[in-house]
């Protein structure tokens, strides 16, 4: 009996192991689809180094590709425990203008790597996989579809929504996982006052438990940020982007209230543009300090019928 057990659970792990790599294959190739379908072009409205998302959409017919760097030093991963050092390269956005007033977004990563300082007893701490002081996994994608309702006039922000569901490509074995499907209802509102683009977010983020398949939390999503130019290629940015827990007592683990502050700047020569920014975390979860770099460009890469 001991042996089926033992034969069972070898056979388990080595599925969810090739299940993993599938995962991990079918992020890369979808990336680097996206990239072969790009064709030049000129630049339009990009968000990088800001995350709060802006109502207004790229334009039909049209991708934005976006790829940059993150750092981040000091993340804590409540469900497995880990707190480290955290690199992203390349983070990557690409960005399909599917009409005048919509997008279809596809937003993740190919190369997650965590430098861990420490250890911390967690829910699924015993899941972790890896040899060292050091783990490596993809981002999960985020699918999203963003949609302006209302264009900016005299008197009136532009308005918009953005549906958006993450999938769980990166694993609990890793320690930078969930394994977790979650799916995000945003309201996106923008005005642009004399030389300053003003953006505000809000709505509801529905969060699996990573350690309960029968519960969840519902979490208010929020975010607000500012671009200021300086000339007609510099702008300097900033934001309060996170979430906030508003159920009663202790929430599932991976779920809590985050938030994270960015300020910045922009520069766009011809058809793209160059970012970077600076990031601290507002909570004992997020990062002590952090930064980003990145590059956007916007291209004409099909016609609407």
């Amino acid at each position: 009996m001991r042996r089926t057990c033992s034969k069972a659970s070898g056979l388990t792990a080595k599925l969810r192991l090739k299940l993993s790599r599938v995962r991990r294959s079918f992020v890369v190739c979808l990336f680097l689809l996206a990239v072969l379908l790009v064709s030049a072009s000129s630049a339009h409205a990009q968000q990088r180094p800001l995350v709060t998302e802006d109502p207004e959409t790229i334009g039909a017919g049209r991708i934005l590709l976006e790829a940059g760097l993150d750092y981040a030093h000091g993340v804590l991963f409540p469900v497995s425990g880990l707190q480290g050092n955290l690199l992203r390269v390349p983070v990557v956005g690409v960005s399909f203008g599917i009409s005048s007033i919509a997008e279809l977004q596809l937003d993740g990563g190919l190369h997650n790597r965590l430098d861990v300082t420490s250890r911390l007893n967690a829910p699924l701490s015993g899941m972790l996989d890896f040899t060292g002081t050091r783990t490596t996994d993809v981002e999960d994608l985020v699918v999203a579809t963003k949609i302006r309702m209302a264009g900016e006039t005299t008197g009136r922000p532009a308005i918009g929504v953005r549906f958006a569901t993450r999938l769980p490509n990166a694993t609990n074995e890793s320690g930078l996982g969930l394994d977790t499907t979650d799916f995000f209802a945003t309201l996106l509102v923008g005005k642009t006052v004399q030389s300053i683009r003003f953006v505000a977010n809000a709505g509801l983020g529905i969060l699996g438990d990573p350690t309960r398949g029968d519960r969840q939390n519902d979490v208010l999503m929020y975010g607000v940020s500012f671009a200021r130019a300086l000339t007609d290629k510099v702008e300097i940015v900033g934001e309060l982007n996170g979430r906030a827990d508003v159920r009663a007592g202790d929430p599932p683990p991976g779920t809590e209230s985050r938030s994270v502050m960015r300020v910045g700047a922009r520069y766009t020569r011809g058809a793209g543009r160059v970012d970077a920014g600076l990031l601290i975390g507002a909570t004992s979860r997020d990062p002590d300090y952090g930064f980003t770099v990145g590059y956007t460009h916007v291209f004409n890469a099909f016609r609407i019928p």
